[in-house]
């Protein structure tokens, strides 16, 4: 824990929380929803812990009123959410289902009327499962799709939602979800996964140049960005082997997707990454003028710095696209989340300073995620005393006002997240939220850090009004 105050930030810097779909709606079977792959596989056995599932998660498709009023309470300027696509065009293609998108219109509306602005993720990893039946990511076809979906949620949106982020977190779709095989789809793919990320950059591209036309067609505004989750990576020593093994992983983690979007070129050591893997089979031509799409605002995603040091390449049919001869070590003398990820806020600063110096043409930023799961139980009161939360959310927040200071264009933050949830692979065991879930009778009790950020966020109001 560092200093005990609150960090300030400028007049016009908006404070917010974020939410997924598949990690809050539940109502997994209702209102026309069609199946993704994360029903798929959190309903495999062995794939998440216990068993368990999204069916009903926070059951926020019954109760967004009621979370929107904590929302409201909160005090928040901003809200992201995200969209499920099952929920939308149930197959991924084809029909669309109007009580989907009924059901976001009814939370764009409640937001609007709480004096929230929305902000919409059109894609956080849950693909319809019968894109995935006919290839997935994998195909082409499948990046087309989602630009016509977005389409569809821009034209029955667009008058009530100013801010789109098309891709959250794309890294762990291709890499964590085709080739370490921890999240869905769940495979372990080498060439097909680097396809699935081109695919992913592609359907950035097509859904950017939809949701401005949407705008234009109808005289609306529209902010179009994506959201990525670039990583902090730290060699383990000062051998230029440990620092060759950093740089390998930059592209695995950072490269291949800020080198597309901001520059419009491919990294070019990826042969040095993937070697044979990355044939460039599924490139084409003109995909990098699709890719390269202006980006109003990035979005940024973080949580921890990763230390590396070098390390065998495995050899054979077996390799995947995550092998490329690095290993993970512990940071040592770090206090870790219930997630085993080192709380070390510097390393925030000196990733965004990073970014900053390495990409002139970085647009502003917003810090679309960042929060801590900690060990939260109930005290005597019914209420979770959460210090560590607080303790790492103030950290960060000064850590962010340094980058700030250093230069960094960044115009907003979003705590992650409003509620407990379903943690993916985890289940609901490890808890992200700044309000409590009872996931027996799906009650709602506000933490300290709620009450905490409330405050920040009244405090920021209150001299942003004093300025007029």
């Amino acid at each position: 824990m560092t200093d005990q105050s609150p960090p300030r930030f400028p007049p016009d810097f908006l404070f917010g929380t974020a939410t997924a779909a598949y990690q809050i709606e539940g109502a997994a079977r209702e209102g026309g929803r069609g199946p993704s792959i994360w029903d798929t596989y959190s309903r495999t056995p062995g794939k998440v812990a216990r068993g368990e599932s999204g069916d009903v998660a926070c059951d926020h498709y019954h109760r967004y009123e009621e979370d929107v009023a904590l929302l409201k309470e909160l005090g928040v300027d901003t809200y992201r959410f995200s969209i499920a696509w099952p929920r939308v065009i149930p197959d991924g293609a084809g029909e669309v289902n109007p009580d989907g998108l009924a059901f976001y219109g009814g939370l764009v509306d409640a937001l609007r009327e709480a004096g929230i602005e929305p902000v919409a993720t059109l894609y956080h990893w849950d693909l319809p499962q019968a894109l995935e039946d006919g290839g997935g990511w994998r195909v082409r076809s499948t990046a087309h799709h989602f630009a016509a979906y977005a389409r569809v949620v821009a034209d029955h949106l667009g008058d009530r939602v100013e801010r789109w982020i098309t891709l959250n977190e794309p890294h762990c779709t291709a890499f964590v979800g085709h080739a370490v095989g921890r999240h869905a789809p769940g495979t372990r793919e080498g060439t097909p996964a680097l396809a699935v990320a081109q695919h992913l950059l592609l359907a950035h591209g097509l859904a950017a140049r939809e949701l401005r036309a949407s705008a234009a067609e109808h005289g609306r505004k529209a902010e179009v960005g994506i959201t990525l989750n670039p990583d902090r990576l730290l060699p383990a020593t000062d051998s230029a082997e440990d620092a060759a093994a950093v740089d390998r992983a930059e592209t695995l983690h950072n490269r291949v997707w800020l080198d597309p979007l901001l520059r419009g070129v491919y990294p070019d050591n990826e042969e040095a990454t993937w070697g044979p893997m990355a044939d460039g089979g599924y490139r084409e031509p003109e995909d990098l003028s699709i890719i390269a799409q202006p980006l109003d605002f990035l979005g940024l995603n973080f949580y921890r710095p990763i230390r590396l040091r070098d390390a065998p390449v495995p050899e054979g049919p077996d390799r995947t696209a995550v092998d490329i001869g690095v290993e993970e070590v512990p940071i040592e003398g770090a206090r870790h989340t219930t997630m085993g990820w080192p709380v070390v806020p510097s390393s925030f600063t000196n990733l965004l300073v990073d970014l900053h110096r390495r990409y002139p043409e970085l647009p502003p930023i917003h810090i679309t995620e960042n929060g801590s799961a900690e060990p939260d139980e109930p005290g005597p009161d019914g209420v979770v005393h959460d210090t560590d939360r607080i303790d790492y959310l103030r950290d960060h927040l000064g850590a962010l006002s340094d980058a700030i200071a250093a230069g960094v264009d960044v115009r907003g933050y979003f705590v992650w997240s409003l509620l407990d949830n379903f943690e993916w692979a985890y289940g609901y065991e490890r808890r992200f939220g700044i309000v409590s879930v009872d996931y027996d009778t799906l009650t709602r009790t506000p933490k300290d850090s709620y009450h905490w950020y409330r405050d920040l966020v009244r405090e920021h109001k209150r001299r942003r009004a004093s300025i007029g």
